[in-house]
């Protein structure tokens, strides 16, 4: 499978010619070599920061890890989780579905190739995923199975956790891999759902252009609207990155601001929080505090809580 994700990789680069680099008013030039390279790393960023945060999904809801909690890890933990725990993947392989119907079928493939594939797959489903798979299989077919009116759980953070794969196909093209997710990003979710797909996604593209993970998340962010509550909160966490020199502080500014969590059933009475954007934040709390030390950005983003294996994942991918 990741023989066919390097390929189309290589020729989504080559068909779109030389990708263009904000920083930069020439051309990015890339061998081949190198631009594997960075996919692999990807890949493998997400799937080590997903085991790494296994242990502590959704046990800190509200709070955070205490500094003097060690994370666990050691060698063969990737391998044993994966055999154990394989649900605790759908980051990986909900991704590795769609990118099998881009590689049989082709980018213009119907959204409903993609749609009917995870929808009939054998694996399991939470959230927004499992209601879209729900309503496909019931005949509302999508997009309007991720609508709100369909799907209660169209602003959570589903399709954020698995729009990699869009930014690894479109080296330095967010643009591109934006149109991507316009496709496939609406079949499990809307609004802020949406949205933190598209951000991932320009993050990884741009990761391929420049490894100051501050510029990243900057230039992935004009990928969203401004007035959107999902741009805001973004736009808050670099806010207080500047303000604050401890993780902390900001954590506890988007927990005033930002820890409501109204889009989910689970999570109304409780500090239970799977919305996007609240996750998203952390994955930026990570990268930012992290400013490019993958294992200080893994342990933010998984002390930072709620959704601690998926924002890892993100966070980790985008370094990879």
């Amino acid at each position: 499978m990741i023989k066919h994700i390097l390929s189309a990789a290589c020729i989504c680069f080559a068909m779109f010619g030389q990708a263009q680099s904000k920083n930069n008013t020439g051309s990015l030039r890339m061998s081949k070599e190198t631009l594997q390279d960075k996919i692999r790393g990807g890949w493998a960023g997400q799937t080590i920061g997903v085991t790494f945060g296994g242990p502590y999904e959704f046990k800190y809801n509200g709070t955070f890890i205490q500094a003097n909690q060690p994370l666990t890890w050691y060698d063969g933990y990737l391998k044993k989780t994966m055999t154990d725990i394989p649900g605790l993947y759908d980051d990986i392989y909900m991704d590795l579905t769609f990118v099998d119907i881009l590689e049989r079928v082709g980018f213009d493939a119907p959204v409903d190739s993609f749609a009917n594939s995870f929808a009939r797959a054998g694996y399991d489903l939470w959230f927004a995923n499992q209601a879209a798979r729900y309503n496909i299989l019931q005949g509302i077919k999508a997009p309007a199975s991720g609508e709100p009116k369909n799907n209660l759980q169209a602003d959570a953070i589903d399709y954020q956790i698995e729009a990699d794969y869009s930014g690894l196909m479109h080296p330095g093209m967010p643009n591109a891999a934006s149109v991507l997710n316009d496709k496939i990003g609406h079949i499990m979710n809307y609004g802020d759902g949406w949205y933190g797909g598209v951000f991932v996604g320009a993050m990884y593209s741009i990761a391929f252009t420049s490894s100051d993970v501050s510029y990243v998340v900057k230039e992935a962010l004009k990928t969203i609207p401004v007035k959107s509550e999902f741009y805001q909160c973004i736009a808050d966490v670099i806010k207080w990155h500047k303000q604050y020199p401890d993780w902390h502080s900001t954590w506890f500014e988007l927990q005033k601001k930002w820890a409501n969590d109204m889009v989910c059933p689970q999570g109304v009475f409780v500090p239970f929080n799977i919305d996007a954007k609240i996750n998203a934040a952390y994955v930026v709390l990570g990268l930012l505090y992290g400013n490019g030390d993958y294992a200080k950005t893994l342990d933010i983003s998984t002390r930072a809580g709620q959704d601690a294996d998926c924002n890892p994942s993100t966070a980790g991918g985008v370094l990879g």
